[in-house]
């Protein structure tokens, strides 16, 4: 009889035993897997608020576009990277012509889109008359060319035509306005009529 309690107590905690290695077993799996799906949800997170990386295009550098005229070796229009100077536009036109002068031409000037470079254009002539007083004045160019781009007021004056008004409107125009980028810029000057213009073109460069 003793034999028989003593076996039922040990079969209870073996069972009991079982249940709870059981249980312990359940809680360690039970851990292993909320743990691997929380790793899961963060890296799933974490790959979401990455970045995403967008290629840029490379910037293309801008253009101008210039007429190089004159006594060069190849007039014509000629293509230049922004921010390039005089001196690299007569480098592409093929250089100067043998003994012909480049003093008239700034030769470090930065170019705009649309400007005309001349070279070789002949040295400015004016006349001299003596006024009523019996001073010598400064009379109107019979040659060469003047460039709108620097010409002071007292130069815009020598121009066929022009007098110290519409010199002065010229010289305002190009303060308000900027550099003119071709001649035919300045008929949008007030005043400057059709006439008075085709009298002044040949003696005025940009």
């Amino acid at each position: 009889m003793l034999a028989k309690i003593n076996f039922e107590k040990f079969e209870r905690r073996t069972i009991y035993l079982a249940l709870a290695g059981a249980l312990a077993v359940g809680v360690i799996f039970f851990s292993l897997s909320a743990g691997s799906a929380s790793s899961s949800v963060i890296a799933g997170t974490t790959a979401s608020a990455s970045p995403i990386a967008i290629p840029i295009p490379p910037t293309l550098p801008a253009t101008i576009i210039v007429d190089v005229a004159g006594r060069v070796l190849h007039p014509g229009i000629y293509t230049l990277p922004q921010g390039a100077r005089a001196a690299d536009a007569l480098k592409l036109a093929g250089g100067a012509l043998k003994g012909v002068s480049l003093t008239d031409i700034n030769l470090a000037q930065v170019l705009s889109d649309g400007q005309q470079i001349i070279v070789g254009a002949p040295v400015v002539v004016t006349t001299s008359s003596k006024s009523r007083s019996g001073k010598a004045t400064t009379g109107k160019i019979t040659t060469g060319t003047i460039n709108i781009n620097t010409a002071t007021l007292a130069e815009f004056e020598r121009l066929p035509g022009i007098g110290a008004v519409m010199a002065g409107r010229i010289l305002a125009y190009r303060t308000a306005h900027g550099n003119f980028l071709v001649i035919t810029d300045l008929s949008k000057v007030s005043g400057m009529g059709k006439s008075k213009y085709t009298n002044l073109a040949t003696f005025v460069r940009v």
